[in-house]
């Protein structure tokens, strides 16, 4: 058989009279069932025999009344396919339980989730705006200044080495990532943001996500732990450990980052972005640092660091990682969605020691290990310099894009909105001023073609900060000025 055809036929007895009848209608329910999806192609007739058991011009009498009705087309050398759009047939009847007595997690129907889920939404976006989008949604990337011909051929040389590996699910990869990644990552992270690890200590996963899953799977021990967060903060991350049967706490967060006196005494995990705290910006000061690190060794917590784009930084003396001071509490999350693409979903979780078992059996269960292409190619990459290159240009693109946001927002946009001070990073955030309502004012841009997100939706409480974040990773500064005008328009009216 040079055909893939696995629906089941029953086929008729041999001389059977209704051959062509009994064919006809167990094809065309399989096509209104699903079985036979749009654009998959039935033997040829000539294979009728081995396909239907039945001769060659029964199997073209069936073809042609399902042409006729409109369930199938036939392209000229190519052969016969379900059509794009068969006729609608009544619904299939299943006889199995009602769906609302099926097992089903509810929680991943709770309107919080798919918010904290989808949180990229603009509320208010119109698909069919008049105006061309211009795009200052935060943690985004612009993919237009990726060297994607460099990365090209570097994929193709890491293809051409696989070819010579012989087969396996493991093959380089061993549990916890390729080593040749691994140790890149060692060495990049040493460099853009001083943290000390030997390549044993990293984990690579699926991007940052995957790493909150399997932080939360391996973390949360019973139903009802207690885990602080910042608030407002990152609700994807927030979601996983809600997924895991946490209770979220939410932490307030002020000009130094998050308040360590607000720290509930029953929270054994604590997670936050301590560089550049997600969405206010702001960075956790050194006392606090100090402070929280001591709190947790008091509490017999662990701290959970999300270092999503601490590459970026423009002012200032470094910040050392809290992961430089809890080798053996913190948790150190990092991603290349933000100083490569997000495409790639690849990030990189380095743990403790003695968490490091569980986190590898846990990340096993979910996907064994991350595509092991990918993986070469970015080890590669940053062999090659390529990383710190790309990272050094990019430094220089965002500083112009936020020194223009700052521009506006301490100029002619300063009546309603006062910018909160950041030194790292892909976005500002700007607190609104008494009477501006931020998540109006982003409702009526989305409707213009500017995306943008208000303070409001970051909160896990009641939202105690009320204003406006601007991300100018993937928006030129054509774009950031364009946007800014609307925004100036959509203010002052």
């Amino acid at each position: 058989m040079d055909w893939l055809f696995e629906v089941g036929i029953e086929r008729p007895e041999k001389g059977a009279r209704d051959a062509t009848r009994r064919i006809d209608a167990q094809l065309r329910a399989a096509i209104a069932d699903g079985r036979l999806a749009p654009g998959v192609r039935l033997p040829a007739t000539r294979q009728a025999a081995a396909a239907f058991g039945v001769s060659r011009n029964t199997a073209v009498e069936v073809y042609d009344r399902l042409l006729h009705d409109g369930y199938v087309v036939a392209r000229q050398g190519a052969g016969t396919f379900v059509a794009e759009r068969p006729p609608a047939a009544g619904a299939v009847i299943d006889e199995g339980a009602p769906a609302a007595e099926r097992p089903l997690n509810p929680f991943w129907l709770r309107p919080e989730v798919s918010d904290a889920i989808g949180f990229w939404r603009s509320s208010g976006d119109d698909p069919h705006a008049d105006a061309p989008a211009v795009e200052l949604r935060p943690a985004l990337v612009d993919g237009r200044l990726f060297p994607h011909d460099v990365f090209r051929r570097i994929m193709a040389q890491q293809l051409r080495a696989l070819e010579r590996s012989p087969p396996s699910y493991r093959g380089p990869q061993g549990n916890q990532g390729n080593g040749r990644l691994r140790a890149a990552i060692t060495r990049h992270i040493a460099v853009t943001r001083a943290v000390a690890c030997q390549p044993e200590d990293v984990i690579v996963v699926a991007g940052a996500q995957q790493a909150f899953d399997l932080l939360a799977r391996s973390l949360i021990d019973r139903p009802g732990a207690v885990v602080a967060f910042e608030d407002p903060g990152y609700p994807p991350m927030r979601a996983a450990f809600a997924a895991a049967g946490a209770v979220l706490h939410p932490t307030p967060v002020d000009a130094e980052g998050l308040i360590v006196e607000c720290l509930p005494d029953a929270a054994r995990i604590v997670c936050l972005c301590p560089s550049h705290q997600f969405p206010l910006g702001v960075s956790l000061s050194p006392a606090r640092r100090r402070a929280l690190l001591a709190w947790a060794r008091r509490r017999g917590a662990v701290i959970v660091e999300d270092d999503y784009d601490g590459e970026f930084r423009y002012a200032g003396s470094p910040l050392e990682a809290l992961r430089a001071g809890g080798t053996d509490i913190v948790f150190y999350v990092g991603t290349f969605s933000k100083c490569m693409l997000p495409s790639l979903r690849l990030g990189f979780l380095v743990a403790p020691e003695w968490a490091r078992p569980t986190l590898v059996a846990a990340k096993n269960a979910l996907d064994w290990h991350c595509p092991i292409l990918l993986q070469t190619a970015v080890a590669a990459f940053i062999a090659e310099g390529r990383l710190t290159r790309h990272v050094r240009r990019m430094r220089q693109v965002y500083r112009r894009r936020r020194d223009l946001l700052l521009e506006r927002l301490s100029g002619d946009l300063s009546p309603w909105l006062e910018p909160i001070p950041s030194s790292y990073g892909m976005h500002l955030a700007a607190l609104a001023r008494p009477g501006v309502d931020a998540d109006a004012a982003a409702d009526v841009l989305a409707r213009r073609g500017v995306r943008l997100h208000s303070l409001e939706r970051y909160h896990l409480g009641p939202p105690t900060s009320r204003g406006l974040v601007f991300g100018f990773g993937a928006a030129d500064e054509a774009q950031i000025e364009r946007g800014l005008d609307l925004l100036h328009e959509t203010l002052r009216r």
